[in-house]
């Protein structure tokens, strides 16, 4: 039995995968896990939480116990979204030869983390559409904005002058933003085929966008 009194369903998931068992006080968690293999399999309007409930293998009732609606929902699938770019850009940083080279790794794993997971990163926009660019969550320690912070700082950037600071930061994240979402069209193909594959030319567009060369300011005097 759940902790929901539900039994699992023996039948296999809408994305042809049998639904995976989880352990007491796991429901959350196998929810969200279920409802971004219906995302990733048939887009946003195939969630619902009787089809989570069904994906997961619980009672349809099971997901009332944690989410009020599917909005609800959507926006817990987008926070792990959140987090996992979160935790791309951070390994990027990290893994950076030096803090310029940092800015062009973050804009790398930004780019390739929105072209693997697009319904995702869809979603995760279109959760925070009416409020804000990203929820209070994805401004966090450690989240993707605060490494892009720290490696703008690290490259030279005054964290003394706020409103440039700001701006700067904006610009990389819009910078990344804007390669990830025209990427892959299909004109610019043979460009992509020449310089050696996608990674090779998100690079190149990267290093042709002044934000992520930023160098340090010279020393006045």
């Amino acid at each position: 039995m759940s902790e929901t009194g539900s039994v699992p369903s023996q039948k296999a998931g809408s994305t042809g995968a049998a639904p995976r068992p989880y352990h007491h006080g796991d429901l959350s968690r196998a929810l969200v896990t279920a409802g971004r293999r219906i995302l990733e399999a048939e887009g946003p309007a195939a969630m619902s939480l009787r089809a989570v409930a069904r994906e997961a293998g619980v009672s349809p009732a099971a997901p009332y116990h944690h989410f009020k609606d599917k909005g609800q929902l959507l926006d817990a699938v987008a926070e792990e979204g959140w987090r996992e770019l979160g935790q791309a850009i951070g390994a990027a940083r990290a893994a950076a030869a030096g803090p310029r080279e940092a800015l062009t790794e973050i804009g790398v794993a930004y780019v390739a983390f929105a072209r693997q997971n697009p319904a995702l990163y869809r979603l995760m926009y279109h959760a925070a559409c009416d409020r804000e660019m990203m929820p209070d969550h994805a401004k966090d320690e450690d989240s993707g904005w605060s490494h892009v912070e720290a490696a703008l700082i690290e490259a030279g950037a005054d964290p003394n002058d706020a409103q440039d600071m700001q701006l700067a930061q904006i610009a990389a994240w819009c910078n990344a933003h804007g390669v990830a979402e025209m990427a892959g069209f299909k004109e610019f193909a043979p460009l992509r085929e020449a310089l050696g594959g996608e990674e090779a030319f998100v690079r190149a567009l990267l290093g042709h966008v002044g934000i992520f060369a930023r160098r340090p300011r010279p020393t006045p005097g």
